[in-house]
């Protein structure tokens, strides 16, 4: 079942995104080939037109191929006037940031949908997911160590942590060892120990298992949007969408200027494993994580990298500003370093997956074998 749902969510966001450009070529007069769900040879395909519409074998993916997308591809004299790369630098740009747009398309319709039956949709704080504490326990570990409300934890035992799952995560690794922390009061850095209490929990397989606990509580900070009636509803999923775009933008300038750990970036492995619990949970919680993830997407797609949709609207703002396109060597060049930044960022985010998901669920098997 874990691959179904991923499979489903996978197959949303790429439709989507994919359907905008195609919708945008057509209505832009641009002549579609293809339109493929997924990468790789054909497993089933029709012809309907002037465009092969067609399902693929790798379903982490998806393309639609306009005439005239390739440099240096062949184009009829006849065909040249609905050649995308014929087209002035408005359509182009258009049916390029089509792709991004119908993601929040999808998110759109999704909360306005949980909104017209009168299910709230939450944003959160940014301030939530830190490692600002918001209380602490009387008698805790964290009391007797000196921590107090609003003191920011900046490293556990001699590491780094931005936020809370990475900080709660060392302490819980280590019951009843005295670790360092170096805690952030106002102006001052302060240097502390603390010792986490073992304490019984179960887990999510029902194994009981011991881990380390402080005694402190972090900000529960959420904007709840609600709606009163069906004619309000698309309002506050346009309120909804606005308000996760602006949450996933502070994340990534974040994680640029060290705010946000990189370490919390995850992979297909992490959304195909979210997925499954997330369908687990019941049918709100997957399709609000489809709306979060395709906001993502969206977002992070228009970032001005090469090879991403943001590189190619970044490429037709250049022209638009000279008069005249970059030279096929420079926009070569650039894509290959775009390429190798994209390859980089996937070795990344599978290395996060790995130590995450895949290391702890091998320990765990063996250690039950």
């Amino acid at each position: 079942m874990t691959l179904i749902w991923a499979v489903v969510l996978f197959g949303l966001l790429i439709f989507f995104h994919e359907l905008g450009h195609f919708i945008l070529a057509k209505l832009t007069g641009v002549k579609v080939l293809k339109f493929s769900l997924g990468f790789g040879p054909k497993l089933i395909g029709k012809k309907i037109g002037e465009t092969e519409y067609r399902i693929s074998l790798v379903p982490l993916g998806g393309y639609v191929k306009p005439l005239g997308e390739e440099p240096g591809e062949e184009i009829a004299e006849e065909d040249r006037q609905r050649a995308f790369n014929f087209q002035p630098v408005w359509k182009r740009a258009a049916i390029v940031v089509a792709g991004p747009v119908f993601n929040l398309v999808l998110a759109f319709l999704i909360f306005t949908v949980f909104l017209g039956l009168k299910l709230p949709v939450a944003i959160p704080d940014l301030d939530s997911i830190t490692t600002t504490i918001e209380a602490v326990a009387e008698g805790s570990p964290a009391s007797e160590a000196g921590l107090r409300s609003n003191d920011t934890i900046l490293s556990v035992d001699g590491t780094s942590v931005h936020d809370w799952n990475e900080m709660s995560g060392i302490l819980s690794d280590n019951p009843g060892k005295e670790l360092a922390l170096k805690v952030k009061r106002g102006e001052r850095t302060l240097d502390m120990t603390v010792t986490p209490r073992p304490t019984t929990v179960t887990d999510e397989k029902g194994k009981e298992v011991v881990i380390g606990r402080i005694g402190i509580s972090k900000k529960m900070d959420a904007t709840v949007i609600e709606s009163t009636s069906l004619f309000d509803a698309p309002f506050k999923g346009l309120q909804a969408v606005y308000g996760w775009c602006a949450l996933t933008l502070e994340v990534v300038v974040k994680l640029f200027t060290g705010g946000v750990s990189a370490k919390q970036i995850g992979g297909p492995i992490l959304i195909v494993d979210a997925a499954a619990k997330a369908a687990a949970v019941g049918a709100f919680t997957y399709f609000n994580f489809i709306a979060i993830i395709s906001i993502n997407l969206a977002i992070l797609n228009l970032l001005p990298v090469p090879v991403l949709d943001g590189g190619h609207i970044l490429f037709f703002c250049i022209e638009a500003l000279r008069g005249r396109p970059l030279s096929e060597k420079i926009m070569g060049a650039a894509t290959k370093v775009g390429m190798a930044l994209l390859f980089l960022l996937i070795l990344f985010v599978f290395y996060n997956d790995i130590v995450r998901i895949v290391i702890p669920w091998v320990q765990e098997s063996v250690n039950s074998g």
